[in-house]
């Protein structure tokens, strides 16, 4: 393998295997050198020109207050800041190893979680990932002690590196194209690897820094647009509705401004004077009885804006001789002001693009824990999203603890390779939701398991005395139900004080009720309970 420029490996065959395409599922760039510069292909199709612009469309929505609102779920869900607990930790329970050497990769994935202080910034990392789709952090080691460990974890912008893959490719006796040679790197550069839409410059032109695969933790969102083969964001899907909910918000700001207000219209009777006069006639009656002092809150003045026409203020319209003289009249203002309904849908249209429960949007309303059988279809999805999201982001707390223990020596790569699918993240979650979410599970699956094991026992028996045998177990414990049935079953089944269904019927309520109460009470007592 190659670290840090080094290649540890032991001897092996020249592979067989041969395929005719590359590996690409996390938005490297697939490049063929030609000329100093690596060929790709990035047109959005006019959401934006380069990479870098679309990570600044992606943080651009973010700041809206109702995305910002969303992500905050996304992320309290995914990683909650608790006091005493860290926001992840390492579960080694499945992995076949011994404690010692457990206890080794503990300590050295604690190691990495100082580095990165990320008990205080677990979910600010998290937070860049998700609406950057991708996050960088350069492994900082000591190359003349490299069994040191990594010294520092440092963020790398996105808008400043940039994965790539190398495929060399060869042609079989047939002419069919084989893969010969995949090399991945990363290119980085200060001032911003893309330069323009559809190329970078290559590191041999001195204008980026060729970085090995091993030096750089990578995490990508795990969506890629296959066409332009690039990473997106999980914010993508949100870009256009958050845009239509913005211009929506404004449009209604600027129609209620305009149309609340009642504005007056002053019909001026002119006569018969010609044009130009009866123009100034109507602007001395305007500048006679309009006035607009304004205050200044910078000096403290009183100032006149007489000279300034706003659009909420009054109509003045000229009127000729003949009509019914001078006449003041009120334009009303605009309708269903208060319906916000257009919004709303847009609202919704939002949280979905964000696989958000609409439910959510009502920030008002309170926590409702609920009963197991009221969980919505949309908050299932919602977890397993959540649960999706959290695996993506573990890729990269995989990568960091998996060069540290190549360094340290804790492992060797073949038994990375063994481990690596049985190492779980455990991040923290809210423990009183968790528990009562848990607790209520537990109860409706005790209940079932209760009316099946009652509908198996009670089966044999005849109505009476199945309702009979119904209120005697009726307190008992669902893992007790077989033992106390075994013990009232023979008293139930000689009992002959038990009514019949004719007596019963005949009797009134307050006296079966009293009859049913001493058989039970005798039955009770014949059991020995």
């Amino acid at each position: 393998m190659d670290l840090f420029g080094f290649e540890i490996k032991r001897k092996d065959n020249a592979a067989n295997e041969k395929s005719f395409v590359a590996p690409s599922d996390d938005g490297a760039i697939e490049s063929i050198r030609a000329g100093g510069y690596y060929g790709t292909y990035m047109d959005l199709e006019g959401v934006a020109h380069t990479e870098s612009e679309l990570i600044k469309r992606y943080r651009d929505i973010a700041g809206m207050a109702d995305v910002d609102t969303a992500v905050e779920d996304i992320i309290n869900e995914s990683i909650a800041q608790l006091e005493n607990e860290s926001p992840v930790e390492l579960n080694l329970d499945d992995v076949d190893l011994s404690s010692a050497v457990r206890k080794s990769i503990q300590k050295e994935f604690e190691e990495i979680k100082n580095l990165m202080d990320f008990k205080s910034r677990a979910q600010d990392y998290y937070r860049r990932w998700y609406i950057d789709g991708k996050i960088f952090f350069h492994k900082v080691i000591d190359m003349e002690n490299p069994k040191d460990g990594i010294k520092d974890i440092r963020y790398i912008d996105p808008r400043k590196i940039r994965k790539v893959r190398e495929v060399k490719k060869e042609k079989n006796p047939s002419g069919v194209m084989f893969v010969k040679q995949v090399e991945e790197f990363f290119i980085y550069n200060d001032k911003g690897v893309t330069s323009k839409p559809g190329a970078y410059v290559a590191p041999e032109n001195q204008q980026g820094l060729k970085i090995t695969k091993d030096a750089i933790a990578y995490a990508p969102s795990g969506l890629v647009d296959h066409d332009k083969n690039i990473a997106l964001s999980y914010l993508h899907k949100a870009i256009r509705p958050a845009n239509q909910l913005r211009m929506m918000e404004n449009a209604v700001v600027i129609y209620r401004i305009t149309r609340a207000p009642e504005r007056r219209i002053f019909y001026v009777d002119v006569g018969n004077l010609p044009k130009m006069k009866a123009e100034q006639y109507l602007k001395d009656i305007m500048d006679r009885y309009r006035n607009k002092l304004v205050y200044d809150a910078n000096t403290g003045e009183i100032r006149d804006d007489k000279k300034f026409m706003s659009m909420l203020e009054d109509f003045w319209l000229p009127r000729r001789e003949g009509g019914t003289g001078t006449q003041i009249d009120t334009l009303p203002a605009g309708q269903n002001l208060g319906q916000i309904e257009d919004v709303e849908y847009f609202q919704r249209k939002l949280y979905q693009s964000l696989n958000i429960p609409v439910s959510r949007l009502e920030q008002q309303a309170g926590l409702n824990f609920g009963r197991a059988a009221e969980i919505n279809r949309d908050e299932m999805k919602f977890t397993k999203f959540i649960i999706k999201l959290r695996r993506k982001f573990s890729v990269m707390l995989s990568d960091l603890l998996k060069t540290q223990l190549l360094l340290k020596g804790v492992l060797t790569a073949e038994d990375w390779a063994d481990i690596k699918d049985d190492i779980e993240f455990e991040f923290a979650t809210d423990a009183y939701y968790t528990e009562s979410k848990e607790q209520e599970i537990a109860r409706t699956k005790d209940l079932m398991e209760r009316k099946e094991k009652m509908a198996e026992m009670l089966k044999p028996l005849g109505k009476e005395k199945s309702e009979v045998m119904s209120q005697l177990l009726e307190s008992v414990q669902t893992a007790k139900l077989q033992g106390s049935f075994d013990k009232y079953l023979p008293h139930v089944m000689a009992d002959k004080a038990v009514p019949g269904k004719a007596k019963v019927l005949s009797e009134s309520g307050g006296d079966r009720a009293q009859r049913e109460d001493a058989d039970l009470t005798n039955i009770r007592k014949l059991a020995g309970i």
